[in-house]
């Protein structure tokens, strides 16, 4: 049986979602969940490996389970896990999963949010859930730099240095910051992300209303390649993964 999880999860007290030897992870605690329902540590494939720190509404992973083990129906499968699971981090959804189904390869579309608290004090209530960034930021002039964002590119000024990865090609579809009061956020769609890209992009937003960029030099940095050219990775902090498509 193969089920497609929905998992929404506070990342504060994870090290990112992938297994790591020592570490708290997403992965290992929906695990000790599922062998506790099944009787087994079953394969769990996530959609993304999110870093350490960073959030999900909307996760997907595959679960899939051997014959012997019990049949549980989907529907019934959100609640039996999360009675093994802490207040952080909550299956919402199941369903059958297709074989040949894959949850990171098949991926259409992935939606990401990112917060930034823009006030001189902090707010309890969204520490460790926004960045806060207390210099007054320039939401028209990030906006005019997002929209350059979009379209097909090497994100290779994008990508933490070192990383391996040899394709860097994404596509974003869509790229834009809104301010409700104190709280900024920038939302960023595509088919797929490098490792830090979204980090990456919004602190080079935040270069540019500082003034530091230009709007129209976002043009010149994806054309660099060089990851030197872009501005500094923001916080895990304020990274949600919205919203997943298949």
């Amino acid at each position: 049986m193969r089920y497609l999880l929905t998992v929404a999860y506070d990342g504060r007290a994870y090290h990112g979602y992938q297994v790591q030897k020592g570490q708290i992870t997403v992965q290992k605690t929906l695990q000790d969940a599922v062998e506790a329902i099944f009787g087994d540590r079953y394969p769990l494939v996530g959609c993304s490996r999110t870093d350490s720190g960073v959030h999900a509404r909307d996760f997907k992973a595959l679960l899939t389970v051997g014959e012997g083990a019990p049949r549980i129906p989907a529907e019934q499968l959100p609640r039996a896990l999360n009675t093994h699971l802490p207040e952080d981090l909550s299956v919402r959804a199941a369903e059958p999963a297709a074989e040949g189904f894959h949850p990171r390869y098949d991926v259409r579309r992935k939606e990401y949010e990112y917060l930034i608290l823009n006030a001189k004090v902090r707010d309890p209530f969204l520490a460790g859930r926004a960045y806060l960034y207390p210099i007054p930021l320039d939401e028209e002039r990030m906006n005019r730099a997002a929209a350059r964002f979009v379209g097909t590119h090497d994100f290779s000024a994008f990508t933490a240095a070192g990383s391996d990865v040899a394709d860097r090609v994404r596509t974003v579809f869509d790229c834009r910051v809104t301010r409700e009061g104190e709280l900024v956020s920038v939302r960023v769609a595509g088919n797929g992300f490098l490792y830090n890209m979204v980090r990456i992009m919004v602190g080079t937003l935040i270069e540019v209303s500082a003034g530091r960029l230009a709007p129209e030099a976002i043009d010149d940095v994806i054309a660099s390649r060089e990851r030197s050219r872009a501005g500094f990775t923001a916080p895990a902090c304020g990274l949600y993964l919205d919203r997943v498509l298949y």
